[in-house]
């Protein structure tokens, strides 16, 4: 990978959340989960620096403590997308450093998911957004809350829905891509896509990454084999514990 070319992990990380407040500072196998998920992102060899962006202070104190670059952003943040991008700004990344946004409630990701992310901005120079899709099955494309995307042959994005795309008229489909939040931008592209108001289709279907295509800004689709669980509740801990010791780092 070509050394000219920063490549950044930063990890949004707020306190407040409707369904489970604190999440960040959550355990997870006695680490605290942003410590997790920094352990994983800094793992992976096409990451250059990875660190945490977070508005409050016992996050912020708590990183500090954990030996976990940190930065204060502020707390008006509508997205985690504008949390990312001021603290790219606070570390001055350059115009043309690759920008990671990298999940913060996910502790058992697979590194090998942000060499798959990043891995086509060092091979084509036009690509400014990347982002991953899995094969789900006909079952789960059913499921709202499981985002489906759907490409051209080039592997750009052609939308993104909440609804299962494509629509199968005359017979079965097993073909559907689920969403996977993981987003690489150009900084540069990064602070474009911060200008940009909200368009119909993203107010309608409550999906930030569909303003960037309604301003025909392309997005990469790579398409990964590995899974990873984003913890939503307390419930989910166990789970993704068990998660982390059937999967070593890879």
């Amino acid at each position: 990978m070509p050394s000219s070319i920063p490549c950044i992990g930063i990890i949004p990380a707020r306190y407040d959340s409707s369904r489970f407040p604190g999440k960040p500072l959550a355990l997870i196998a006695g680490k605290p989960m942003f410590q997790r998920v920094y352990e994983r992102a800094s793992s992976c060899p096409s990451i250059t620096r990875v660190l945490l962006a977070t508005d409050d202070n016992r996050i912020y104190e708590a990183a500090r403590k954990a030996g976990v670059p940190v930065v204060m952003t502020s707390a008006a943040h509508h997205s985690g997308t504008d949390r990312v991008l001021e603290a790219a700004r606070t570390i001055n990344a350059p115009e043309h450093a690759v920008i990671v946004n990298i999940q913060g409630d996910e502790p058992a990701l697979a590194p090998a998911m942000l060499t798959e992310l990043t891995a086509p901005f060092f091979t084509d120079p036009s690509i400014r957004v990347t982002t991953l899709a899995t094969p789900i099955s006909a079952g789960e494309a059913q499921n709202p809350n499981r985002v489906k995307v759907v490409t051209d042959e080039a592997q750009r994005a052609l939308y993104f829905s909440r609804a299962p795309i494509p629509y199968p008229r005359d017979e079965d489909f097993d073909g559907y891509l689920g969403h996977v939040g993981l987003y690489a931008f150009r900084m540069e592209t990064l602070e474009l896509f911060s200008t940009l108001p909200q368009g119909t289709l993203e107010q309608v279907e409550k999906l930030e990454q569909l303003r960037l295509l309604e301003n025909g800004i392309p997005m990469h689709v790579g398409i990964t084999c590995h899974q990873s669980l984003g913890v939503d509740h307390p419930d989910d801990i166990p789970i993704v514990e068990d998660l982390l010791r059937q999967t070593p780092e890879q």
